[in-house]
């Protein structure tokens, strides 16, 4: 006769196997990337920093000392320190901000650190797990898991730039997560945090990693993070699917242009607003996500083509993009 168990201690077996699953992806993920988890002061040095310096969280990028972080976190100076979990503090330098995606980099002094990688292009999925390693409220090496519950949201900057392509998930932030990595289950970064909606609960926000990896080739290799620039407020906004086939559009969704910069390039052009986004350089548009890209990789000065509908006619219209002033 074959043994029978109740049916509560079959699923309590089955809950502890779950349980002992993520245990297991969440405690090698905070093994994987912890050392390189590093807590940023701007107050001044040593135990002064810690008692009275703004706090936040980095994490180290490469071997050689490289820090990512928030660039509020590091807004008013130029000079920091950053600890380790291992007990060291070092001097760190910033060596390149972008506000426009509130990233920064800081160069740590020392050399052979811990680092984390950061994620490759693999897309993530709703539902993914996540892990936030970081500072908050001045506790080190905190860590938090949840899942990502949302992609592809934007957040305006300080400087009221719409940031792209946000991941949002339910790891717990607080003040002080500012700056510190999102991993996947395997200790790969895959956002750096970067916000949580004070009234909210189970809210919280970080840079793509994609993002993050671009801001610090830009600053490595230019000293700044340089965008071309058109002088125009636009928006996201669908086609209709009949001008889309009588115009042999292989978009159905569009950048629309609802406001110019009187001293814009685009001023100095005829774009106007109302005007449809279609494609740039013969490459399609389909969302402000595509503009931004194409606009990061096209040299400032040079002049480009915007493929435009404005009513029911399909125009090109040429400008010269320059860097904002």
């Amino acid at each position: 006769m074959l043994n029978e168990y109740p049916a509560e201690a079959a699923g309590a077996d089955a809950a502890d196997e779950a349980l002992d699953a993520y245990s297991k992806a969440v405690v090698g993920a905070v093994e994987q990337v912890g050392p390189a988890v590093v807590s940023i002061y701007v107050g001044g040095a040593g135990e002064v920093a810690r008692a009275s310096g703004g706090a936040g969280s980095g994490v180290v990028v490469t071997p050689d000392g490289y820090v990512l972080t928030n660039e509020h976190v590091v807004q008013p100076v130029e000079n920091a320190r950053v600890a380790f979990v291992d007990g060291r503090s070092v001097a760190a330098v910033v060596v390149g901000r972008d506000p426009a995606t509130d990233l920064a980099v800081l160069r740590a002094q020392a050399g052979a650190l811990p680092y984390a990688q950061l994620a490759d292009t693999r897309p993530l999925r709703v539902g993914q797990l996540v892990v936030a390693v970081g500072n908050p409220l001045g506790f080190e090496s905190t860590v938090s898991a949840g899942v990502v519950s949302a992609l592809g949201r934007s957040l305006r900057s300080r400087y009221g730039r719409l940031i792209e392509g946000v991941v949002q998930h339910t790891a717990a932030l607080n003040p002080g997560n500012s700056g510190g990595p999102l991993v996947d289950a395997h200790g790969r970064v895959v956002g750096i945090n970067t916000a949580i909606i004070a009234m909210a609960q189970g809210i919280g926000f970080a840079v793509p990693a994609t993002t993050a990896q671009w801001v610090l080739t830009e600053i490595l290799t230019q000293g700044r993070v340089r965008r071309a620039y058109l002088g125009v407020a636009v928006r996201d906004r669908p086609l209709d699917l009949r001008l889309v086939r009588a115009l042999g559009l292989t978009v159905t969704r569009a950048v629309e242009i609802t406001g110019r910069e009187e001293q814009g390039p685009a001023a100095e052009s005829d774009v106007r607003p109302g005007d449809l986004i279609v494609g740039v350089n013969d490459m399609p548009v389909d969302g402000i996500d595509a503009l931004h890209r194409h606009l990061s990789r096209w040299p400032v000065g040079t002049r480009l083509t915007l493929h435009i509908v404005r009513r029911t006619q399909s125009l090109k219209v040429e400008l010269t993009p320059r860097e904002p002033r």
